[in-house]
C-alpha cells in the first residue's frame, strides 16, 4: 500500500494522480539541477563594490549593513574577487588599501573560509568562503541551492 493510497480514498483516482504529479515536480527539479553542467565565465570574477557614501554612513551611526558579510566563491567558476572602491575615502580589505576609484583583483586557489579585515563593514570583518568545483551531481545540486539562498538573503 502506497502513501498516496493511504492518504486518498480509492474512489478518488484523479486526486491520487494529481498528488503524484505534485510530488514528482521537486524530484524533477533536483534531477535537472544535478544533470546541468556548471557554466564558467571566462573572467571568473565576482565583483565586490564599496559604494559611495559607505564611510559617511558609518560615521553618522547608520548601523544598517549595505554590504554582504560573507561572499561565496567557487574554484573554477568565480574564484577571483574583484574589489572596487567607489567611496570618497580609502578603504582597506585585508592587506590591500584601495584609494577612491581604485580596483583590486584577489584570486583564490584553495577551498577554505578566509577572514579579512574590511573597513567598509561596521564590525570590521568580512568572510570569503571558497568552495571546491561542484563535480558530482549532488555537488551541483548543493551548489545551486546555496547560490539561490545567497541571492535570497539580504
Amino acid at each position: 500500500m502506497t502513501i498516496a493510497s493511504r492518504l486518498l480514498p480509492a474512489s478518488r483516482g484523479a486526486g491520487r494522480r494529481a498528488w503524484l504529479v505534485l510530488a514528482a515536480i521537486p524530484l524533477l527539479g533536483l534531477a535537472v539541477a544535478a544533470a546541468m553542467p556548471v557554466r564558467v565565465a571566462p573572467e571568473r570574477e565576482r565583483p565586490f563594490v564599496i559604494p559611495q557614501g559607505t564611510w559617511a554612513r558609518r560615521m553618522a551611526g547608520d548601523a544598517v549593513e549595505i554590504l554582504p558579510r560573507r561572499i561565496r566563491l567557487t574554484l573554477g567558476v568565480d574564484d577571483v574577487l574583484a574589489l572596487h572602491n567607489r567611496d570618497d575615502v580609502p578603504q582597506t580589505f585585508g592587506p590591500a588599501l584601495l584609494m577612491p576609484g581604485q580596483s583590486f583583483r584577489l584570486p583564490f586557489e584553495k577551498a577554505a573560509a578566509y577572514q579579512f579585515a574590511c573597513s567598509a563593514h561596521a564590525n570590521g570583518q568580512m568572510t570569503v568562503v571558497v568552495e571546491p568545483f561542484p563535480a558530482s551531481a549532488w555537488g551541483r545540486v548543493r551548489w545551486r541551492l546555496l547560490a539561490l539562498a545567497d541571492r535570497l538573503s539580504p
